[in-house]
């Protein structure tokens, strides 16, 4: 749990620290690959940590990743311009992505799978945490230490992790008795597909349109990097990432709607404070209260049905209401305009935070379920990764649309002025603009927030008909044993339970 708030913890922190470190470091052009650097390093290297792990041993790949996360951490610190800032933020990513994987993995490794859905549970609860408190610590931690201390507050944090870890953390050993080979090609044409794609969801319609040439060679080069990608792991003795599961249903489709998690949740964590801020007049220094309400249902709902998976060992309910939850939350979040008040968005936010609570940790606890143990890196990578691409889809998609309504609304309603006005306006420059302007660019988010959700709605239903079709395979580890004609593929956990 430590090691997770680590990597939850540091985004949430540097995002409020930004425009202090672009006001001593300057380069206020290069400040979006301070994000986008740490998120490319984390996407890429996340199928790599998991594939280690199998191969090579779970506690040793982890504590590398704390370690090389650490020193990412203490460079960006010490960094003296923008583009060492940029370098050490990609350092501090690689390890990011192992810290992830390395959680889930080993929560798979240690925990029979009827039991997994209470400790998952509590690592929805970190998430939370991080999420409320991140915004609130780095404010205080650069209003009073300075923002190199969002860096090196993970030097303490981290050396507990890694002092406990090395001491009390006991995992079986992989079982492998031929020497084993790392796939290097495939890392490589994967991590060049994943950059690809990541680039092109970050700069579309932002740095570079749609159209442009940039913009259409990287989607060239991406589906060529895995279309190469799938080739050679079908050819290769241990590939970076098994296709064979992907022959599992389960796995398939848990993988499917991890992404549409990604692709909603983040989405609704960029537009809900910018709607609040903008139409409602909230402080941005709140921002990471301004989600409670979501953060605190996605919480409790959890952790709700962790403890009901481990005593049922039933769990097809949970992808099925929580799809149903996530898409009327959705929908009526949709429906706020400059008149809705905060309670009522905040109602509305509930229902999506309960949504996301039933889902967020049953997809890994299932796609865990779904392979058998000498996979669960390369399963917890692959369904962690999927997350990651849907949240970088769902930025971009839902943000263009957003963009694109709030240009059109503001044309429409505020004139030639009004059209010259950021998307972007904080709650004291909107209180510089004229009152004409102010209306007109109120409707105008209300407008864009409208269709970016209502889209959100819209792929969310994916996700709702996909639960229908995922079949309740028994958790092992807790429950009456398996028959024999059970082929599941899935691991005996009653088996990692004896051995922990």
């Amino acid at each position: 749990m430590i090691a997770m708030l680590l990597a939850m913890l540091d985004n949430m922190i540097i995002g409020t620290a930004m425009p202090t470190i672009v006001g001593e470091l300057g380069g206020l052009a290069h400040l979006s690959w301070v994000v986008t650097a740490y998120t490319l390093a984390t996407a890429a290297s996340t199928p790599i940590w998991g594939k280690l792990g199998d191969m090579y041993g779970r506690k040793g790949v982890f504590l590398t990743s704390i370690v090389v996360f650490l020193i990412g951490s203490a460079l960006s610190g010490m960094a003296q311009d923008m583009g060492q800032l940029i370098g050490f933020r990609a350092v501090q990513g690689l390890g990011a992505g192992g810290l992830m994987v390395g959680v889930m993995a080993i929560i798979g490794d240690l925990i029979p799978p009827r039991e997994r859905g209470r400790y998952q549970g509590m690592m929805a609860g970190v998430m939370a945490l991080a999420m409320i408190g991140g915004p609130l610590v780095g404010g205080t931690i650069t209003d009073h230490w300075g923002w190199r201390w969002s860096f090196y507050i993970n030097l303490p944090l981290g050396a507990v992790a890694l002092a406990m870890l090395g001491v009390v953390l006991h995992l079986p050993k992989p079982d492998r008795t031929a020497k084993v080979r790392v796939d290097y090609l495939g890392a490589a044409l994967l991590t060049v597909g994943i950059t690809a794609i990541v680039l092109v969801t970050t700069w579309g319609g932002t740095e570079y349109a749609w159209d442009s040439a940039v913009i259409l060679e990287l989607i060239a080069i991406g589906v060529a990097a895995l279309v190469g990608f799938v080739f050679v792991e079908t050819k290769v003795a241990e590939p970076i990432m098994p296709l064979h599961i992907f022959r599992s249903r389960n796995f398939t489709l848990m993988s499917v709607i991890g992404f549409l998690i990604g692709f909603v949740m983040f989405g609704a964590v960029l537009f809900l404070p910018l709607f609040q801020q903008s139409v409602q007049g909230a402080s941005a220094t709140n921002s990471g209260l301004l989600l409670l309400p979501m953060l605190l249902s996605m919480m409790v709902v959890s952790l709700i049905a962790g403890r009901f998976t481990t005593s049922s060992g039933k769990y097809k309910i949970f992808p099925i209401v929580g799809g149903a939850l996530m898409v009327a939350g959705l929908f009526l979040l949709a429906q706020m305009d400059t008149g809705t008040s905060r309670l009522t968005s905040g109602l509305y936010m509930a229902v999506l935070g309960a949504g996301m609570g039933f889902l967020m940790q049953i997809t890994m606890l299932v796609a865990q379920n779904s392979v058998e143990m000498k996979d669960m890196g390369v399963a917890s990578s692959a369904t962690t990764l999927f997350r990651t691409l849907g949240s970088s889809f769902g930025v971009a998609i839902m943000g263009a649309l957003f963009t694109s309504r709030v240009q059109d609304e503001m044309a429409a309603r505020g004139g030639s002025v009004a059209t010259q006005q950021s998307a972007q306006l904080d709650a004291a420059s909107l209180a510089r603009l004229p009152e004409q302007v102010r209306e007109a660019y109120q409707s105008a988010v209300a407008s864009g927030t409208h269709s970016a959700f209502l889209l959100g709605s819209a792929i969310a239903v994916i996700g709702f008909l996909a639960a229908f079709l995922v079949k309740e395979v028994p958790l092992k580890g807790a429950g009456p044993a398996r028959t024999e004609g059970d082929s599941t593929g899935a691991p005996d956990g009653a088996k990692v339970s004896e051995e922990v």
